[in-house]
């Protein structure tokens, strides 16, 4: 074969080869369409995290004032143990503790030789029982929050957005109580102030379709935190649970395990009126916490107690005045200092 023929032909081989080794070294290409291409996985979500305030130590101090007015001079030495028990109830009874806890912790106490620090002991053992956190876990992470209108829950929710912002954390909030004149304006004004955005619809508009359409946003921008109102009617019982039941039913459906926290907004100055809104919500919401306002304005402090031994219900967070950062987590350790100083 003459070197005129050869040439071509081992330039050629040379070339196949050449093309051989880039096609094994390049990298494989996807076929087929866009929607196929398998995408990363993303990293997995970490473990939940307490939303941490600031110490409640001193804030329950001035909260409780007037509710620790009632226990003054009841375990003054010398006094007959009888009628140290009668006053302590009493005293139980004008806290709004409830006849049934009351009755409880003087039993826990009768006979004990320091009334005071077995009262300490009776009433920390009963809020370490139910204490529980407030956590965030995977985003989103979907918060429900109920209560009937007055209770502050619209305020509570634009507290709360704020502390999860300042914690950096992206918030929703979803306008979900469509019926009460002024709830969805109110919101949105919390919402400027916390820089969060708002989901809100017509006065009037069916509190799941909010609800489904804050759930599609917070997927959509994949935000750590949602936080959606409910209305709070509570003359139109059956129509306000069913309402709820709805909103949960739409929430589960688009974010596997929604509502994930669900709080009950309560107002402490109505003490006894506070429990008989916890049995109403506790079951048909799925309440997992209670949110107790205007803690600082009562002598009826109590009630925390009472939630905890009555509805094994945790009271997660505590409002203790107007501005933005007296929304607080509750330590029941505080809680107990603050009402029977030692």
């Amino acid at each position: 074969m003459s070197v005129a023929v050869g040439l071509p032909i081992l330039v050629g081989v040379f070339v196949l080869l050449y093309l051989a080794f880039r096609k094994a070294m390049s990298p494989p290409q996807l076929s087929g369409p866009l929607d196929m291409v398998v995408r990363p996985t993303p990293p997995a979500s970490p473990a939940p995290a307490p939303v941490v305030s600031p110490p409640a130590t001193n804030a329950f101090l001035a909260a409780l004032s007037r509710t620790r007015e009632l226990f003054a001079g009841l375990f003054d030495r010398g006094r007959d143990e009888r009628e140290a028990l009668e006053a302590l109830e009493e005293a139980l009874l004008r806290a709004d503790v409830g006849a049934k806890t009351a009755a409880g912790l003087v039993d826990a106490v009768r006979g004990k030789p320091d009334l005071k620090a077995a009262l300490r002991d009776a009433i920390r053992t009963r809020l370490e029982r139910v204490a529980a956190p407030l956590i965030t876990g995977p985003a989103p992470h979907v918060i429900l929050v109920v209560g009937v209108n007055g209770s502050g829950k619209t305020t509570t929710i634009g507290k709360l957005a704020g502390r999860f912002v300042g914690a950096g954390k992206s918030v929703i909030l979803g306008a979900g109580d469509t019926f009460r004149a002024g709830a969805i304006e109110q919101l949105q004004v919390w919402g400027q102030r916390a820089g969060v955005e708002v989901i809100a619809a017509a006065e009037g508009t069916d509190p799941a379709a909010v609800a489904h359409q804050t759930a599609e946003a917070a997927k959509l921008r994949r935000v750590d935190v949602m936080i959606c109102d409910t209305a709070g009617r509570l003359q139109a019982q059956k129509v306000l649970m069913d309402e709820l039941a709805k909103v949960r039913r739409v929430l589960g459906k688009i974010i596997p395990g929604a509502p994930h926290e669900v709080l009950l907004v309560l107002d402490a100055t109505m003490g006894q009126n506070a429990l008989s809104q916890a049995r109403i919500f506790r079951d048909v919401a799925g309440v997992t916490g209670v949110v107790l306002t205007k803690l600082d304005g009562t002598a009826k402090g109590g009630v925390v107690i009472a939630i905890a031994e009555e509805f094994d219900l945790p009271v997660k967070l505590v409002g203790i005045g107007e501005k933005l950062d007296d929304l607080r987590d509750f330590d029941g350790a505080a809680f107990v200092d603050a009402l029977l100083p030692v």
